[in-house]
């Protein structure tokens, strides 16, 4: 007996069955490959700290490491020196590279006596210290994302990654570009009384080259005020929540 395909009842059925079907599907997909996408994430985990640390592919300094390359070079360079921080407080364990900035503001969100765990990792390169600090903030669309890495007086930037979810192209989204975030390399995040700042990405700031490394301002992006004062937000509240931990290794 055929089916009357032009009953609603098909049309219903139908659809239903469909919905199970590629559900299924996309759960099963999503399924087998978790597990790529997981170290997919945690390389460009990687390749993001190295890169805030000035470690980039040796032909193309505004490129990351190469992805084979970054589980090495992350060893070498920082290694087990991570830490979770809570406060004033630090205790040292590679389950510091695990922790997810938004998670943790999310959870800060649904509970304001929450205790936020700040994830800090401690790089050396040509005898130098590097301190990492990662960060999130809000765009003119949607999020934004970075690491800073400080100089072991904190006070100065050494180095940082700036990256978005849907800024605008050619405005907004320049945030990547090597022009803006290599400004913040040399720039002082205190003021000369040495009292804590932060950065601002500053409209009309007049210094088109950077040459003020004192002024704890950098150059606006054209037409992405919103986007700016974003970067200005995340980079000032990033590094200031990790300001009480860091007063405890200047004693």
């Amino acid at each position: 007996m055929a089916m009357n395909t032009d009953k609603n009842s098909y049309t219903i059925i139908f659809a239903v069955a469909m919905v199970v079907v590629v559900g299924s599907l996309l759960a099963f997909t999503a399924s087998s490959l978790k597990g790529r996408i997981d170290a997919n994430k945690r390389t460009e985990k990687q390749q993001n700290i190295l890169f805030a640390m000035g470690i980039a592919d040796t032909e193309d300094p505004n490129e990351f490491v190469p992805a084979e390359k970054a589980q090495e070079l992350f060893d070498q360079y920082v290694g087990d020196e991570q830490y979770i921080i809570t406060g004033s407080t630090a205790q040292k364990t590679t389950d510091a590279f695990n922790i997810e900035v938004k998670k943790e503001n999310d959870k800060l969100k649904q509970d304001a006596n929450y205790q936020r765990k700040m994830p800090l990792f401690i790089g050396k390169k040509d005898g130098q210290e590097y301190y990492v600090v990662p960060m999130r903030g809000n765009g003119l669309w949607d999020a934004i994302w970075g690491y800073v890495s400080l100089d072991k007086e904190f006070k100065t930037v050494k180095g940082a990654f700036f990256d978005h979810k849907g800024e605008t192209p050619g405005l907004g989204a320049n945030i990547k570009e090597a022009y803006f975030r290599d400004d913040f390399i040399g720039e002082s995040i205190v003021d000369a009384s040495g009292n804590y700042k932060g950065i601002t990405v500053k409209k009309g700031n007049a210094d088109p080259k950077n040459v003020r490394k004192d002024d704890n301002a950098v150059d606006a992006m054209a037409g992405a005020t919103i986007t700016g004062d974003g970067v200005t937000a995340m980079v000032k509240k990033g590094i200031k929540m990790y300001q009480p931990y860091f007063e405890t290794l200047k004693k």
